[in-house]
């Protein structure tokens, strides 16, 4: 088969051959070998950006930079401002990858990267899918994502899937009809694996559950699922093995800087050490112990077009004790940190704790297709909910039993059933969110 992947990504100026060389050459390095890779790769793109972008400049000021911490962390509002403002010098917009964050966050933002760096982060996702063996140029994926709507928009995304050997299901229509039709792909074809939104592949699953199909027995040739933009809950990851058969693999990326963590063989999540640097920090913006929570703040050690240097991404994650500088492992992602539940004794909790609560109960029967948790005052959630039939009195009595015991008392819930829950532009479902 012609690799129209790489030729793809070479004819749009993108060094895909020269990018495999390198990551593997970082690969190859032992461990006073990558502590000296990673400090010279820091001072270089610092004193790169501090040299050629007056954005950065601007950022850190006129202070004296004298060791790594004394460097600003970036934030999602610091990059809300034209792009024209933030890129270096000797790029322009033509020279370099341009995208939007998915404004998941709550924040989003136009971002650049340079072809080499962009060719950095489709080598690193090359290796690490060809640990379950997949091959971008000849592997089929079925692919579960957002697609622009608009004719032209729409039409250059088919195009990017023909020459990536996929076939995408639009999600933003997820109906039983819809997904009748999806089944009816997945016998005609021969997908070598999933990739996409974990609510949308959940959703699938369950879909599957109800007419008691596993998905390998229908098509043979599936191999792995790669999850991902979404948390994926334990008793998930559990009914997807299930009703697919195949490996589940989770994984955890930002579009303006690479793969973050990617499930290894080992069922490890190993952070991506190559082309990342990655730091856990709490509110003071100093490192926490490994096996303590704090903010996820990446640094993107190729990057020249655009810094990308200790920037928040807006997660709050544990670093695994076991881990290492040259191979870290999270442990645990909690969640975004503007997803956190104010309570009124004073509480601050993670919006998860409340998915997790209402999850392990509502989901014992499998009526409940998805929902999504906002909360609106101080002592008030709306719980909106798709399911065949209404959450009984009997269940709602048991959620709010755990709510108590869990979180505190005198929380107060509106369940509101609906026939489709609302997603973003880009097709994710925001699990939880706060209105405060």
């Amino acid at each position: 088969m012609i690799p129209l992947f790489n030729i793809a990504l070479q004819a749009n100026g993108f060094p895909i051959n020269e990018a495999k060389i390198e990551l593997q050459k970082i690969l190859a390095l032992n461990d006073t070998g990558y502590k000296k890779f990673l400090e010279n790769k820091k001072k270089e793109i610092v004193a790169f950006h501090l040299k050629n972008n007056l954005f950065y400049q601007q950022l850190v000021g006129s202070k004296t930079i004298s060791n790594w911490k004394d460097l600003p962390v970036l934030n999602k509002q610091n990059l809300q401002k034209p792009i024209l403002e933030r890129l270096s010098t000797g790029y322009s917009l033509k020279e370099v990858y341009v995208n939007k964050t998915s404004g998941s966050s709550g924040t989003p933002f136009i971002f650049a990267k340079d072809k080499y760096c962009h060719a950095l982060t489709w080598a690193s996702n090359i290796y690490r899918f060809s640990w379950y063996g997949i091959d971008f140029n000849t592997s089929y994926q079925a692919r579960f994502y957002g697609i622009p709507l608009d004719f032209f928009g729409n039409k250059k995304e088919r195009m990017k899937d023909f020459l990536s050997n996929r076939f995408r299901f639009s999600i933003f229509n997820l109906s039983d009809l819809v997904l009748e039709k999806m089944l009816l792909k997945f016998q005609k074809s021969k997908f070598d694996y999933i990739n996409g939104y974990t609510s949308s592949i959940v959703l699938f699953a369950k879909f599957l559950q109800s007419k008691e199909i596993i998905l390998k027995d229908i098509c043979p040739s599936l191999k792995v699922c790669m999850v991902t933009s979404e948390m994926l809950f334990d008793n998930d990851k559990l009914l997807l093995e299930k009703q697919f058969g195949i490996p589940i693999v989770n994984e955890y990326g930002a579009s303006e800087l690479d793969l973050i963590a990617f499930q290894n063989p080992n069922l490890e999540w190993q952070v991506n050490s190559e082309t990342l640097f990655i730091e856990i920090l709490d509110d003071a913006n100093q490192p926490v112990p490994h096996g303590s929570s704090g903010r996820i703040v990446i640094t993107s050690l190729f990057n020249k077009a655009h810094p990308f240097i200790r920037y928040d991404i807006g997660d709050i994650g544990i670093l695994d004790e076991k881990s290492t500088l040259q191979r870290p492992i999270l442990k645990k992602l909690i969640g975004r940190t503007n997803d956190i539940a104010h309570l009124p004794s004073g509480k601050k909790s993670p919006g998860l704790t409340f998915y997790y609560v209402t999850k392990s109960i509502i989901d014992d029967d499998g009526n409940i297709k998805e929902f999504i948790i906002t909360q609106t005052k101080i002592d008030c959630f709306e719980i909106e909910y798709v399911s065949e039939i209404e959450l009984t009195v009997e269940q709602i009595k048991k959620i709010e039993f755990a709510v108590d015991l869990y979180l505190e008392p005198n929380l107060h819930f509106t369940f509101i059933r609906k026939s489709k829950l609302e997603r973003s532009k880009s097709g994710k479902l925001h699990q939880f969110k706060s209105l405060l």
